[in-house]
């Protein structure tokens, strides 16, 4: 039987770092779903000890942030849309950032508690905001706004993707239109009268009209103590 390889003459392990960490942790997430994406499971991809990573990042949650962070540089911010104003270049960022989270639907329900911090982040804040300074939306308004506005888009895609997972989906879409169209005409007037215009519209259509509710109301709105 030949020897085993001793200790000393196994080759040396690449240095932990942050960004190598994260590396990983993408590639864990997309192999194997971010629910597997923990410490210890981490740890054993990079060939070391939990308690190593702690150097890096404090907990999973941080950990989860850091990969939305890194996701988050592959959303298109070059919009050059042409003859698009800066609200249809507003949209189109957003547009693109739900699809970045849509293809990931565990990181699309995650990024509605992750906080990242990260480059990425800060880049997709600053276009947001140069584009809303371009329609000449006060800072406050603005600042303000870019937080309804991702909570709004990042809404839709843990929506939109929690659908596309489930099997029953279609089924309970079906069973929700007979349920309005069947509302009683005394009891729920509203819906029924509403019925048809309650499931109008088309995914696309009803995200752009949502946008333009927000920016409307976020031009619209001074911030005041109540």
């Amino acid at each position: 039987m030949p020897a085993s390889q001793s200790r000393r003459e196994r080759p040396a392990k690449p240095a932990l770092t942050r960004e190598g960490i994260i590396d990983t942790a993408v590639k864990l997430m997309e192999q194997e779903g971010l629910q597997r994406v923990t410490m210890r499971r981490l740890a054993q991809a990079l060939d070391t000890g939990p308690a190593s990573l702690y150097v890096y990042l404090a907990n999973t949650a941080e950990l989860h942030a850091a990969i939305l962070d890194r996701l988050l540089g592959r959303v298109d911010l070059d919009v050059t849309l042409a003859g698009a104003d800066w609200r249809g270049r507003l949209d189109a960022v957003l547009a693109n950032y739900e699809e970045v989270l849509f293809a990931h639907p565990a990181l699309a329900r995650s990024a509605l508690v992750a906080r990242p911090a990260g480059g990425n982040y800060l880049a997709l804040l600053e276009t947001l905001l140069a584009l809303l300074a371009e329609g000449g939306v006060p800072d406050l308004q603005a600042a303000w706004g870019v937080d309804v506005l991702l909570q709004t888009a990042t809404a839709s895609a843990a929506e939109h993707s929690a659908r596309r997972e489930d099997s029953n989906a279609e089924q309970d879409w079906n069973q929700l239109r007979q349920a309005l169209a069947g509302a009683s005409p005394d009891v729920h007037p509203h819906v029924r009268a509403q019925a048809d215009n309650l499931v109008s519209g088309t995914p696309a259509e009803r995200r752009r009209w949502g946008i333009d509710t927000l920016l409307n109301g976020i031009q619209a709105t001074t911030p005041q103590s109540w």
